[in-house]
């Protein structure tokens, strides 16, 4: 008797496998509150030390609440849009209230993350006291506190919505079909897509605001270090430390989490369907990314406890102390899922080519940590060149982070390519396009399956930074300054590599929710009552009959434009981005001069700077400044799709996923390389802190920091929101000459 027959619980064959995502879930979300009380009883430090915390946490979080009241709104807005598809036919009922819920849990997982971080790093900076080890913990923990949170809240959010659906509308019931449960919960995954996007932007724009008037003023003008209690936007500095890197980041992740699994899913499900296989076997292909999601939340838990270090170490022995981790929980993963994919049986698929696939997304996501650590690490050769060049001037500072920048592209696209190759054909491509698909999502889901851990070693990053401003403006001792700055420079390594972490998924994700999009077509001409298309049949047709049908191929007009359009978007959201910062920085860079000037006795330390108003500046242009780029991301696709039709929107996306996919690398890993130029120098080569080769190296990190943490992380976003807008809107695109767009319904007339 096969294993699968055992393993099966009695309600319609539902895997018992798939309770491993529910249960990973609960056991994710009570180890990030154990992991929360454990760091909320160490003690804050000093009175100085625990009022500049407050500020930053008061500051933080009345920030978020203003954020989610305008995402609020959006919400409201896409409610009322999805109630009038589904009166209209175009849209399933369900999908208006699940995008809801995953948009609710996403910043319910920012909000865990901002309050744990705000509040760890007074305690880090205090820990730091004792020793390095201390304090590395203390930060460590409160950022897996965000890891756990949001694979948690994606996890339940997923598994709920699988049993509404499956127990009180499918089994039995007849009203929602298992491939239909799927094409559901993807499309309410763009709910977690609108947060991400939204608090990415939103945050970077905050953070950078501060940053740059933060250093042009202080550092430059001023010749001031970093996080001097005389600059008035150095609160604001940390509080954008935890708006875009904890929140925004734990948001983008939340989004690539769900949607890698929730892709996986509906292809398999696609998959089984086109086969022929029965609801039992479709339901296996829903449990297994769900069951590989759980399993990795279980063990990026224990991997967590295993990061330690010595008092002593070097950097390169603190990379590894996260590495190891990560590895450990990897290796695990990779061990323990040959076993279970064992007992699953898929039956479309051999055991070992589904293995494989996880595995070659779990090296595909390693290799990009390890690239992007290569090319922005003070430890190595391109940063110090970068550094070395600073003795000219900030142009060259500029010409060489440019360059390692774009050269830095190179690598995780040819490992990106090369892995999505492998999980393609290895699954069955060869044969079935819709099987090689689904190794792909599978592949995603292996990169994205040790999250817990990930994130945890990214949100790391703010908790540290924001322990050497604390330890800076409370003025603790130079061996806690020394201890600090270890760790912020650690967290500088990090949040580069989560950064290119968060990119590589989002370019395997972005592949499968293209497959994802043609299925959800499928979908939405049945629900038409469409049953033949280009001589085929809608239910049977494969994934090249619906190329056929469609006319996607490069030498079609409104593809070709489509993909023109792509590239375009990803650039001009970039622009507005950018200019977003820079508006916002100049506003700041302006009330910083005023307070210097205005307000006598700041430079002797005599008079308290007005923080106040600078964080409210950084509130107001991020909230201001992020409507216009985000919503960009949701109406382009829509337009499209009514447009161009089919063709026009697989034209767009694929357009914007190889340009953003690029774009994004060389920014985030230009801004990381000279942010940690910068800090090499400060270590004491090439003239140390204040000489002319720290000045221009601060100008390259200005010109870095919308480049690390505004437009390029927001770009992989950006990818992914349009796929989801795409499919959610599918049902919209189908209404217009059966997805063949309006311009051809006016020409051919």
């Amino acid at each position: 008797m096969k294993f699968e027959l055992i393993l099966t619980s009695v309600t319609d064959s539902l895997p018992l496998l798939w309770w491993f995502g529910p249960i990973g879930a609960l056991a994710a979300l009570g180890t990030a509150y154990y992991l929360y009380k454990a760091m909320m009883r160490e003690a804050e430090g000093t009175d100085n030390m625990i009022e500049i915390a407050q500020a930053v946490r008061e500051g933080a979080m009345a920030y978020l609440r203003a954020q989610y009241r305008y995402v609020g709104l959006v919400f409201a807005g896409l409610f009322v849009v999805f109630l009038v598809l589904s009166l209209l036919g175009a849209q399933n009922s369900f999908v208006m209230i699940a995008f809801i819920t995953a948009g609710l849990s996403s910043g319910i997982a920012g909000f865990i993350g901002m309050r744990t971080a705000t509040n760890a790093s007074a305690r880090t900076a205090n820990a730091a006291r004792k020793s390095l080890n201390d304090g590395l913990l203390v930060a460590f923990r409160g950022g897996a506190v965000m890891g756990l949170g949001v694979v948690g809240m994606s996890l339940l959010d997923m598994s709920f919505w699988f049993l509404v659906l499956y127990f009180g509308f499918g089994q039995g019931m007849g009203a929602v079909s298992v491939q239909n449960i799927t094409t559901i919960m993807l499309s309410a995954a763009v709910g977690a897509s609108t947060m991400a996007l939204f608090g990415r932007v939103g945050g970077g724009i905050y953070t950078k605001a501060a940053d740059v008037g933060a250093d042009l003023v202080g550092k430059v003008e001023a010749g001031i270090p970093e996080d001097d209690p005389r600059n008035p936007a150095t609160i604001a500095d940390n509080v954008g430390d935890n708006v875009g890197d904890v929140a925004g980041m734990g948001a983008d992740l939340y989004e690539s989490y769900s949607a890698s699994i929730l892709a996986a899913a509906a292809l398999g499900v696609a998959g089984a369907v086109a086969a022929g296989l029965g609801i039992g076997e479709q339901l296996k292909y829903i449990a297994a990314p769900v069951m590989l999601a759980g399993l990795g939340a279980i063990i990026s838990i224990v991997a967590i406890f295993t990061v330690n270090a010595r008092e002593n170490a070097t950097m390169k022995e603190l990379i590894f102390a996260f590495e190891r981790s990560i590895w450990i929980g990897a290796g695990v993963i990779a061990l323990a899922s040959y076993f279970l994919l064992g007992l699953l049986d898929l039956a479309n698929h051999q055991n070992w080519q589904v293995w494989l696939t996880l595995v070659i997304g779990l090296v595909v996501g390693i290799l990009i940590g390890r690239i992007t650590e290569y090319y922005t690490s003070g430890e190595y050769k391109p940063t110090q060149n970068i550094a070395e060049q600073s003795n000219t001037g900030p142009g060259t500072v500029i010409i060489s982070g440019l360059a390692v920048g774009m050269s830095s592209t190179a690598l995780p696209v040819v490992v990106i390519v090369i892995g999505s190759a492998l999980s393609f054909y290895i699954s069955g491509g060869f044969s079935n396009a819709l099987n090689g698909l689904f190794g792909v999502a599978m592949a995603s889901v292996g990169m994205l399956s040790t999250l817990g851990i990930t994130l945890a070693t990214d949100a790391y990053g703010p908790i540290a930074d924001n322990a050497g401003g604390n330890a800076e403006m409370s003025g603790l001792g130079p061996d806690v300054r020394k201890r600090t700055d270890q760790l912020d420079a650690l967290g500088n390594t990090t949040a580069a590599t989560g950064k290119g972490f968060a990119i590589g998924s989002a370019a395997l994700t972005g592949l499968a929710l293209l497959a994802s999009y043609v299925e959800q077509m499928r979908v939405s001409l049945i629900g038409r009552g469409v049953t033949t298309l280009g001589g085929f049949d809608v239910q049977t047709m494969q994934m090249r009959d619906f190329m056929i049908a469609f006319d996607i191929n490069p030498l079609n007009p409104l593809f070709l434009l489509g993909t023109f359009i792509g590239g375009m978007i990803a650039f001009y959201f970039c622009a507005l981005t950018m200019s977003a910062v820079g508006r916002a920085a100049n506003e700041m860079v302006v009330e910083v001069r005023r307070q210097f000037r205005e307000i006598p006795g700041i430079m002797e330390g005599k008079a308290k700077p007005d923080y106040a108003t600078c964080v409210e500046i950084s509130t107001r242009s991020a909230l201001r400044e992020m409507v216009v780029p985000s919503m960009l991301a949701i109406v382009v696709p829509v337009l499209v799709g009514i447009v161009m039709g089919v063709a026009g929107v697989l034209g767009l996306l694929a357009g914007g996923l190889a340009t953003a996919l690029s774009l994004a690398l060389m920014m985030s890993n230009a801004g990381g390389a000279w942010d940690n130029a910068k800090k090499y120098i400060e270590e004491g080569h090439h003239g140390g802190k204040g000489s002319p080769a720290h000045k221009a190296a601060v100008v390259g990190d200005t010109v870095g920091d919308p480049f690390k943490d505004t437009s390029g992380p927001s770009l992989n976003i950006l990818i992914k929101l349009m796929s989801m807008v795409s499919v959610v809107f599918a049902g919209l695109t189908v209404a217009f000459a059966n997805g063949q767009g309006l311009l051809i319904m006016i020409l051919s007339r």
